[in-house]
């Protein structure tokens, strides 16, 4: 970290905890969080800090992404999708997009007025993004949407998404381009149920439906068809790093909570710290948590100098997200039956890691996506 980074990261922990901690309850009540959050992220300049400050953003590097991951994971408010927005959708606008894309849609996703989704995943498909249906066919100066997604981040709030379409049927990978549909200016858009999850209770995260929605010809990234599937390749790794790094977060906060846990807690007679067994397995999770944040560490030098590859990336987006279910688990152990109450953090951290393994690709992709290059 830099100074600067170390600055954003003290600003946003303090926050979070004095803001948004408080509210947390009852946005996991409600499914989602509020969007009045989201403008207070934007106005603190939480949002779309990498970007350049011509398109509105912080001017920064990943790494002051990387550093808003950290200080919401640590806060324990897994419901906030500003990674998502701000180190996915954002960057795909930056990097794929024409000038006049990035003018038009930009400053408005790093004030919160625009809250930024993916649809990639469809009922069927998972991983598969080959295999997608979701059809976009030009009609004069438009484009017709069609299609169905599901499991989408920010899905119930989210009014600018970025669909992934087959522009061509008959043409397989190359037939497949990136669609940005801002969702309050068309017809026939659809928000599906706010999906019920096992964790992750303030994250709304949803099906979407596509009816004969136009776009303007203009709303195709980049403004030639056929990118698509090169542009989801390119901007994946960055996506698997977020996995990681929310990851390391977790695995923070869950040893902070076991530690203060097993050193208040007493069973017959004294501190459960003082079991032998407590102190060698919180000893074994410390050095798991110590070998997974440099691995991270060196992946973030690797990819702020445009050096972190497909198969890297999968591999460690693999490999965190496994010992992050295996140490939480380890810890909740700890806190016997209060582990498993929704009022301990360790139970809902728990809970939120599970899908880690899964989303961004399955980690069963993400083996078989690394043995290509073995």
């Amino acid at each position: 970290m830099t100074e600067e980074h170390q600055m954003l990261h003290d600003s946003a922990s303090r926050f979070f905890k004095e803001q948004w901690v408080p509210r947390d309850p009852a946005w996991r009540e409600a499914g989602m969080m509020d969007r009045q959050a989201w403008k207070e992220a934007g106005a603190n300049g939480f949002l779309c800090a990498s970007m350049p400050e011509e398109y509105g953003g912080a001017g920064g590097d990943f790494g002051h992404e990387a550093v808003l991951i950290l200080a919401q994971g640590t806060a324990g408010l897994s419901g906030f999708g500003g990674s998502l927005h701000s180190g996915i959708v954002a960057p795909y606008i930056l990097h794929h997009g024409t000038e006049e894309q990035k003018k038009r849609w930009l400053p408005r996703l790093a004030t919160g007025e625009l809250i930024g989704a993916i649809a990639m995943t469809e009922p069927g498909t998972g991983s598969d993004l080959q295999a997608v249906r979701t059809t976009a066919i030009k009609e004069g100066e438009h484009y017709r949407i069609n299609g169905s997604k599901t499991f989408i981040t920010n899905g119930q709030l989210g009014n600018l998404v970025i669909v992934v379409c087959k522009t061509d049927k008959d043409q397989g990978a190359q037939g497949m381009s990136l669609m940005v549909v801002e969702t309050d200016q068309v017809q026939g858009f659809r928000r599906g149920r706010n999906l019920d999850k096992l964790g992750m209770d303030a994250q709304d995260t949803s099906e979407l439906f596509f009816d004969d929605v136009l776009v303007p010809a203009t709303n195709l990234l980049g403004g030639h068809e056929g990118q698509g599937f090169v542009q989801l390749m390119q901007e994946l790794p960055q996506e698997r790093l977020i996995v990681a790094f929310a990851g390391i977060a977790a695995m923070e906060l869950a040893m902070q909570e076991t530690l203060a846990y097993t050193k208040e807690r007493k069973a017959f007679g004294k501190p459960i710290f003082s079991f032998q067994n407590t102190r060698f397995k919180l000893a074994e999770c410390q050095a798991l948590l110590m070998a997974s944040r440099a691995l991270v560490d060196a992946a973030m030098v690797a990819h702020l100098k445009g050096e972190l590859g497909v198969d890297r990336a999968a591999l460690i987006k693999y490999w965190i997200s496994d010992n992050q279910c295996k140490l939480i688990d380890e810890c909740l152990q700890l806190f016997g039956g209060y582990g498993y109450m929704k009022e301990y953090p360790i139970a809902r951290l728990y809970a939120d890691a599970r899908v880690q393994r899964i989303y961004g690709g399955t980690n069963e992709i993400m083996k078989e996506l690394a043995s290509r290059f073995l």
